[in-house]
């Protein structure tokens, strides 16, 4: 019975999981139009007021991350019904936001075989270990997690890291696509960025660019940190994962305001987008909203998402995420356990 709900639920919403070529470039026009827009106005504005210019990057950030969700839909072939297309504007944006096309594809591609499996964690998700694998893990192994754990190294030195130095590099199985994808990737950034700081000058280019590039590089960290860190959320051992569950109850809904939503191009409706790679963001909120069971799961806001900040360390027996206080109690059982006497 369990497995009919499931295929009906996917059934409901495979009508959806087709682009609509106006939609999508619709899309690439207010998106891709307003962030060249704004960056230029941001460059211009270097000489009335860096304040003015802050508070351009800001919105132009918010572009970015729009673009990223162009760029993400490509990876998945959604955005456009041809792969070829996909492709070419998936390297094009992929440019734009500093993510190899092919390379970050195929990582993203395992994260959502693999999502809230807890067996099968490692690649394109975020470090985290259950309280047990925490207190067995050697001294080093703790102080590394509690640095990588840390809000300031996650959403502020991770960005720098991940998008300016892991992103340049291919893994070492990378297959010979990916790795040419990351090398014309690498030298039209050294080409534009060149000619850019050619054009303005370094340190222009550096006080426009510097801020887009943090601001929305803390922002789209934040967006995949709370779309699977949340209350209430589905991790499970190989045996007992289910994909569908794992999609509807491991994926966060988090509802954001309209404007919000808009910048993030309905990302926020990650549970649909689990569910279904395949549906263009453009349509994620449609499908929520038709889709009855889809409406009932757990809703995180702005102001509830903030708690999750406290979220450590998976625990598995009572199957939710926990703070580094929890710890105490687990130890202090643990000892308590061991000291009574053998029967």
């Amino acid at each position: 019975m369990k497995d009919q709900k499931q295929r009906a639920l996917r059934k409901q919403v495979a009508p959806y999981e087709r682009s609509e070529l106006q939609n999508s470039i619709f899309q690439i026009v207010n998106t891709l139009g307003p962030f060249f827009i704004l960056w230029f106005l941001a460059y211009k504005s270097l000489s009335i007021s860096y304040l003015l210019t802050l508070a351009i990057t800001v919105i132009a950030a918010g572009f970015l991350v729009r673009t990223f969700i162009i760029f993400h839909d490509c990876t998945h072939y959604s955005f456009f019904k041809s792969r070829k297309a996909n492709r070419v504007l998936g390297t094009i944006t992929g440019v734009l936001t500093l993510f190899p096309f092919e390379k970050w594809g195929h990582d993203h591609a395992i994260h959502h075989a693999t999502s809230s499996n807890l067996d099968k964690r490692g690649t394109g998700d975020l470090w985290m270990l259950t309280v047990d694998e925490y207190l067995d893990a050697p001294f080093w192994t703790k102080v590394q997690y509690r640095l990588y754990r840390n809000p300031f190294v996650m959403f502020i030195l991770g960005p720098i890291y991940v998008f300016g130095i892991e992103n340049r590099f291919n893994h070492r199985r990378a297959k010979r696509k990916e790795r040419l994808n990351t090398y014309l990737t690498n030298a039209l950034l050294v080409l534009i960025i060149g000619l850019l700081c050619w054009a303005i000058g370094w340190q222009n280019f550096l006080l426009v660019q510097g801020p887009i590039f943090m601001i929305s590089g803390s922002l789209g960290i934040w967006l995949f940190y709370i779309q699977h860190t949340f209350e209430d959320s589905y991790f499970e051992e190989d045996d007992h994962w289910e994909y569908v569950k794992a999609a509807v109850e491991g994926s966060s809904f988090y509802k954001l305001p309209k404007i919000l939503q808009w910048l993030t191009g309905n990302i926020g409706y990650h549970h649909v987008h689990h569910l279904s790679p395949r549906v263009p963001n453009y349509k994620l909120e449609e499908v929520h909203n038709n889709t009855e069971p889809l409406k009932n799961v757990p809703t995180v806001t702005l102001a509830s998402s903030l708690s999750s900040l406290n979220f450590r360390l998976w625990d598995e027996e009572s199957k939710k995420f926990v703070g580094y206080k929890h710890l105490k109690q687990v130890a202090k059982s643990r000892v308590s356990v061991d000291a009574k006497p053998e029967v």
